[in-house]
């Protein structure tokens, strides 16, 4: 673990499984995973030919749709889409700082191999030092204020500067992922920025029969039983039976786990 990483990390996890690739235990294309592929194909295409402006100095075309990347299963999916249709649509990471060494060496292999350009944004470090100096680095465990702040310093401001500029956002938000998602559209305008979620109707199957089928780089992690991976302290491996995002914040109540980035704001569309 990094310095900035809590030993607590792992105090709750479930007994420990053993591991194996996460391809064998669950690519499973459903029946209709053709017409789902097609629709994620479309929706992306559709995003490439319609969130872009002339640039002002060179009247070049400029994308102003990006895609979100945690480099998950899901993420690494679109991001392979992307890449594969030659579409130019940059892809954004937020490197909080506090990311599983595994994660960090995907992220460098990605940003080798990707045909777009893949930017890395980080937190104010001024703003870490002073709140890991003011609360601790087991702040995150003390409440849910407290985490939700450390959510805010190293994911919510990179976010801010990811997107600035953008006029839509591409994500890997699915409709099996949790309760809080089970009503995701592909294309969201309910917000001033659109949100694009290309596999809103794709399963856990569905997603690694993708994987499999062309062979994308994945987080090991994810052979470990983590199917969604965040910041190290904040992740767990969850046990047969457990719900898909048990493994987050799972010292938490359920309707609290989201650290912002997909918590729809009160405003409307300007």
């Amino acid at each position: 673990m990094s310095a900035e990483t809590s030993s607590l990390g792992n105090r709750f996890a479930p007994q420990a499984q053993p591991a194996g690739s996460a391809i064998a235990r669950n690519a499973a294309a459903s029946q209709d995973y053709i017409i789902k592929l097609a629709e994620a194909q479309n929706v992306l295409l559709q995003a490439a030919a319609t969130y872009r402006r002339a640039d002002p100095i060179s009247d070049a075309p400029v994308a102003t749709v990006t895609q979100a990347s945690s480099l998950g299963a899901e993420d690494v999916v679109i991001s392979h889409l992307i890449n594969s249709l030659k579409l130019d649509i940059p892809v954004f990471v937020l490197e909080t700082g506090a990311l599983h060494k595994e994660t960090l060496d995907l992220l460098a292999r990605f940003q080798v191999t990707s045909r777009v350009p893949v930017n890395v944004y980080k937190p104010v470090n001024e703003s870490v030092v002073q709140f890991m100096a003011r609360e601790g680095q087991d702040a995150m465990y003390k409440s849910i204020t407290l985490r939700k702040e450390c959510c805010g310093i190293r994911k919510m401001e990179p976010l801010e500067r990811a997107l600035k500029g953008k006029d839509a956002w591409i994500t890997g938000l699915r409709r099996e992922q949790s309760g809080a998602r089970a009503e995701v559209p592909l294309v969201d305008t309910s917000e001033k920025r659109t949100k694009i979620n290309p596999l809103a109707n794709w399963t856990w199957g569905d997603v690694w029969h993708y994987i499999q089928q062309n062979k994308v780089d994945y987080n090991p992690l994810h052979d470990q039983f983590f199917p969604s991976i965040g910041c190290e302290p904040c992740t767990r491996a969850i046990a047969m039976g457990e719900d898909f995002r048990a493994g987050r914040w799972w010292w938490e109540d359920e309707a609290a786990k989201e650290c912002g980035l997909h918590v729809k704001h009160e405003e409307a569309k300007a």
